[in-house]
């Protein structure tokens, strides 16, 4: 199967990213299939567009993060959106037989123009007709998304099915790849967000993590100790499981908790544990990769190229088909 998937380069990749994309990335290329995985730097500019002095540098170090947590250059193909020009094409040509109204009936446009104090631009009205593009320019089976992105995937395939009904038959419709790890809270509960100043780093320290995770909100009924409190309604409960807690350790957690056999402290240090185990061999491999200046860069350029090469391809059947071929 042919997969695509994406982040916006809006800054340093968290926890949230490994275990709720990027582990998943890493399986579906390992599985044998063929994977294009891509910073989508021109997505970020739909609501980060007076925000790029640090565009370069969040780009280039989102790829570092996807070769130390196990993406294989070799094995799938990692570029930059902006650096096809043929995204953009595509999404011009797509963006003629798509309707204001159904664009503007996209949960997330809804979301995102509350949360905005001015007026929403034409680029995040027509974020999910680039979002189309990028999938289908490589002519995509299966999209790993969240649950917040599957309705831009169904999008997509109405947009295949209105191309392929017009011009004849070009694109596929692709299919969601839902990741089921649960999304991770920031560690005051909120949103992880950086601007609430609660996210955790792929890229840290053994130091930063203790400091970020011993102060966590946990279960609001254990007021102290002797309290006995629910896992399930605890976020530290959400990480354990997201970093690969034993059943050992589980039914230690579970019946400690819920019996009040043990305190929050504990169970935090259970945590920071199995998240070091987790961590640290992608720290390791970062110190690797910079210690070759122009290897992230390369890596860049020679998956650029092998992008250009397959979404070219694509381009001069869509021209074909809508003959714009002369």
């Amino acid at each position: 199967m042919r997969i695509l998937s994406g982040m916006r380069p809006t800054g340093r990749l968290h926890v949230g990213h490994l275990v709720g994309a990027l582990e998943n990335w890493v399986n579906l290329q390992n599985s044998g299939n063929e994977c294009f995985y891509f910073v989508a730097d021109w997505h970020s500019l739909t609501t980060h567009y007076r925000e790029t002095e640090n565009l370069k540098e969040y780009t280039r170090d989102m790829v570092r993060i996807f070769l130390a947590v196990g993406i294989d250059p070799e094995k799938s193909v990692v570029f930059v959106q902006s650096a096809v020009k043929e995204h953009a094409e595509l999404a011009l040509l797509f963006s003629m037989i798509v309707t204001v109204s159904r664009l503007e009936r996209v949960p997330t446009y809804k979301e995102k123009k509350q949360d905005l104090n001015e007026l929403p631009s034409a680029g995040l009205l027509t974020y999910p007709v680039l979002q189309a593009a990028d999938i289908l320019i490589y002519k995509a089976e299966g999209v790993p998304v969240g649950e917040d992105q599957v309705y831009h995937v169904e999008l997509t395939r109405e947009i295949a099915r209105r191309f392929n009904s017009i011009y004849g038959e070009v694109f596929p419709e692709p299919e969601t790849i839902l990741s089921h790890t649960p999304k991770l809270p920031g560690t005051d509960g909120r949103k992880m967000s950086k601007s609430y100043g609660n996210v955790i780093h792929i890229e840290t320290t053994e130091e930063e993590l203790e400091r970020m995770i011993m102060p966590m909100m946990t279960d609001t009924a254990r007021k102290r100790r002797t309290d006995p409190g629910n896992p399930d309604n605890c976020p530290v409960w959400l990480y354990h499981k997201a970093f690969g807690i034993s059943e050992e350790e589980a039914e230690w957690v579970r019946e400690g908790c819920t019996k009040a056999k043990i305190g929050c402290v504990e169970c935090k240090r259970l945590l920071i544990k199995n998240m070091k185990r987790k961590l640290e061999p992608i720290w390791e491999r970062l110190r690797e990769i910079d210690k070759d200046r122009h290897y992230v860069d390369d890596v860049i350029a020679e998956g650029n190229r092998r992008a250009r090469e397959v979404a070219s391809k694509t381009m001069e059947e869509v021209r074909r088909a809508m003959n714009l071929m002369f």
